[in-house]
């Protein structure tokens, strides 16, 4: 089923206006995206094709079968209350019979872990950029080579600077296993290129050192110690990176350098709204979705906050949350017979 067959047959029962513009953070440069509710042709749901959720390909417009909708609210979903809490400007259909949902049917002491642990992934969103940001990574790629050295007298010199000053190819050196010594190897020397040696690695993306085979006689000109740990880091950091290069909102990316402050400001902005709602939930037992301290979102959002005291608001809004989950009269949970109950009764009026 598609969205356009939700509305040719008339199966949507809510939808709203969600996001920033819900929030009532919207800018000119907003998008509009939409969460709805629908219920299904009564075939289907009684019959192999139960379908929970049904959206467009970029998923700005999503919508959420009725008993999918109801368990999400259970689980105190924050996206899926701040539906339920929409504000009356943003609902753009309602059928009667959502009018059986309230929200203080749902709200309960879940929403310290639902709201507060959605905050903190989007604080190490957040971070993750900022580590992005402040420490880019070269497009062209290491080798293992980057990550071996040769002891040097009480240190050690990396590989390349002592083949450079030994006016030697990786190609000329031969490798040996040192028994019991991790990731050390003897390290020999063919100048003229004519006892075989393998050399230091196969080609820039190998992740292993060769090994050769030493004649007898040979002497051992070096020890050499490969970080194949720090190489395996690099790698995964490389691929994270530049993977979040091609597919990073360059907007959003610009917005984010431009003010200067190296973090996902969009998503520090966000942190501190949820929040915000997780301790007027334990406090006051309500969610007003539109918030009211529109301007002190959006300096977050503009990157007119300094980091460090955006990380301060946070961790004190954590202790408030805590001690309201303390004092909070809300139940630990929603009461889920109740829940069960308004659900048989919404989808026998519905399949009546």
């Amino acid at each position: 089923m598609t969205i356009q067959d939700l509305k040719d047959q008339n199966l949507i029962l809510f939808e709203a206006i969600v996001g920033s513009r819900s929030f009532g953070l919207d800018t000119p440069t907003s998008d509009t995206d939409i969460k709805g509710v629908f219920y299904l042709p009564k075939e289907k749901f009684f019959g192999m094709e139960y379908i929970p959720q049904i959206n467009n390909e970029t998923n700005d417009i999503v919508y959420n079968e009725i008993g999918r909708y109801i368990e999400l609210l259970s689980k105190n979903n924050p996206n899926i209350l701040e539906l339920l809490a929409s504000p009356d400007d943003c609902v753009l259909y309602s059928h009667p019979i959502m009018e059986k949902l309230h929200i203080t049917d749902f709200l309960s002491k879940l929403c310290k872990d639902t709201f507060a642990g959605y905050a903190a992934t989007q604080i190490k969103k957040a971070t993750g950029l900022k580590k992005k940001i402040v420490n880019p990574i070269a497009k062209e790629r290491k080798s293992l080579i980057d990550f071996c050295y040769v002891l040097s007298g009480p240190g050690t010199i990396s590989l390349n600077d002592w083949l450079a000053e030994n006016k030697l190819e990786q190609q000329q050196c031969g490798l040996v296993n040192i028994p019991h010594s991790k990731d050390m190897f003897a390290l020999y020397i063919d100048k003229q290129k004519t006892l075989g040696y393998k050399g230091i690695i196969k080609s820039t993306e190998s992740n292993q050192v060769l090994l050769s085979s030493i004649p007898k006689d040979e002497q051992q000109t070096a020890y050499l110690y490969c970080n194949k740990d720090a190489y395996s880091s690099y790698c995964k950091e490389y691929k994270e990176y530049w993977e979040w290069v091609d597919k990073r909102n360059n907007d959003r990316y610009n917005t984010n350098s431009q003010h200067g402050k190296n973090y996902d400001s969009k998503n520090m902005m966000h942190t501190i709204r949820l929040l915000q709602s997780a301790k007027q939930i334990l406090t006051e037992g309500k969610l007003n979705v539109r918030v009211n301290n529109r301007d002190e979102l959006l300096k977050i959002k503009s990157g007119l906050i300094e980091y460090n005291n955006i990380m301060e608001t946070a961790n004190q809004l954590l202790a408030d949350i805590e001690q309201a989950y303390t004092n909070s009269s809300l139940p630990e949970k929603p009461d889920l017979v109740k829940i069960e109950k308004l659900l048989v009764a919404i989808r026998t009026e519905l399949y009546q």
